[in-house]
């Protein structure tokens, strides 16, 4: 049985530099590396070193909390350096990728044969329980032991500028399929869609429960789709699961070997020309964008959409849970003549400071700035506004920077993720890192749990 959901609150944010529809491929190059920090909340153990000789599907390293979390190398070759930073905090692991590919075998499987404990342990061996998310803290799963209640994937995106499924997942039907049945296996399983994707092939004859999301951004955020469709109380545990790690997981099934190729895009008003690529996880971002920048000053590269992603720099690598890269002007000169007085008809705004509300639906160039600077919050209801989850977001805040627990708790803490609060953070008028406050807020409380 199909459910439908209206989301009445939120806000589209439309880009220039969307990604056209043409897939380009990048060639395989020498110097990939996975970055620890594309996964939350886990702290490596390095089980290869400097010389070491390495299949596709073998580990790199595990999660110190949990061995059964592991992250395994997306191609074959060579290790050629481990990365350390302060307190030697693992930053890289450098693989220098053979000619001749090989893969690690781990059998072709038969989800009709297999319990849901064996479909663990699957994804535990091969790497793919690092790309599974747990609910509540929004961290890589934190004990592979424990039964999750429900699993959660949304099948749409809709930050700004990130990869569109029917593009991303293109001849991927039967793996997305296969990965869903996995899951299956293990808990109850939703699957979240958008309007435009209800009767596509690759939402039919789903073992899982869909839902058809209908509202703006951030409707595609799993967490919110988990807030309306098996809301999380205090004791329960939920995975979330990105859909490009459901298709990895059915490559998985489907042909026994672990297969991190992907299409992304590569979009932004500093790109010359959006398109999508396809490349594999821990790519150099220097082959993704060659000849893509329009210029190499001035300009801010995001490994992710603009929102939420990680700031990079062209020597940096894809992160593994990556759809999209990301490039938007710097522009760090904050002086404006006339400032905020000037009529601003390219200029983006969610009220009707700017004449550009005047225009319709436009694309806009927008920059890094914050144009203001942090001062104290304003109980405003502008959150509100674009937070559409049945909780609020202002008094969350405030508990999480007072580091009251028990009020974290009351007012549902445990059901949200940083991203929810990506626009949030946007239209603040206080200027406050809402998504950076959030993590803090749920690392003070996994802590206090653990």
């Amino acid at each position: 049985m199909t459910q439908y959901i209206k989301l009445s609150k939120g806000l589209n944010i439309s880009l220039k530099g969307k990604a056209a529809q043409t897939v380009k491929e990048v060639a395989l190059g020498e110097d990939i590396a996975i970055v620890p920090a594309a996964f939350e909340g886990l702290t490596p153990k390095v089980l290869v070193k400097q010389g070491d000789k390495v299949k596709a599907g073998d580990a790199l390293f595990q999660a110190k909390s949990c061995e059964a979390v592991k992250v395994v190398s997306p191609v074959s070759g060579t290790v050629t350096e481990v990365v350390r930073g302060d307190r030697r905090k693992v930053m890289l692991v450098k693989v220098q990728a053979d000619s001749v590919q090989e893969q690690k075998d781990f059998g072709k499987k038969d989800i009709k044969k297999m319990s849901g404990n064996e479909i663990v342990s699957l994804l535990s061996e091969s790497g793919m329980l690092a790309f599974v998310n747990q609910l509540p803290y929004d961290c890589v799963v934190a004990d592979a032991a424990v039964t999750p209640k429900a699993i959660f994937v949304s099948a749409f995106r809709d930050m700004p500028l990130e990869a569109e499924a029917e593009v991303e997942f293109a001849g991927e039907d039967a793996n997305f399929k296969a990965g869903i049945a996995a899951l299956a296996k293990i808990a109850k399983t939703y699957v979240g869609i958008n309007t435009d994707q209800e009767g596509k092939a690759f939402t039919q004859g789903l073992d899982a429960e869909v839902a058809v999301f209908k509202g703006k951004c951030p409707a595609g955020n799993v967490s919110v789709q988990a807030n309306h469709l098996d809301p999380v109380n205090k004791g329960e545990v939920v995975w979330t699961v990105d859909p490009m790690a459901v298709v990895f997981i059915g490559r998985l099934v489907n042909t026994g070997k672990v297969d991190f190729s992907r299409v992304i895009a590569v979009a932004g008003s500093e790109m010359n020309e959006p398109c999508y690529v396809k490349t594999v996880v821990g790519q150099n971002l220097k082959a993704i964008l060659k000849g893509q920048l329009s210029s190499t000053e001035n300009v801010r590269i995001i490994n992710g959409n603009p929102l939420t992603g990680a700031l990079s720099n062209i020597n940096d690598y894809l992160w593994a849970t990556s759809s999209c890269v990301t490039a938007i002007p710097e522009n760090s000169c904050p002086d404006e003549l006339f400032g905020w007085i000037m009529p601003r008809f390219n200029q983006f705004s969610t009220s009707r400071t700017y004449f550009s509300w005047l225009q319709g639906k436009k694309e806009y160039a927008l920059d890094a700035r914050m144009k203001g600077e942090a001062r104290h919050m304003i109980m405003s209801g502008e959150y509100d506004k674009v937070f559409p989850m049945d909780i609020y977001p202002e008094y969350l805040v405030k508990a999480i920077i007072a580091q009251d627990i028990d009020k974290m708790e009351q007012l549902g803490i445990y059901e949200v993720s940083p991203k929810d609060f990506a626009l949030a953070e946007f239209v603040c008028s206080s200027k406050q890192p809402l998504q950076a406050i959030v993590r803090e807020g749920l690392n003070m409380l996994k802590k206090e749990n653990s």
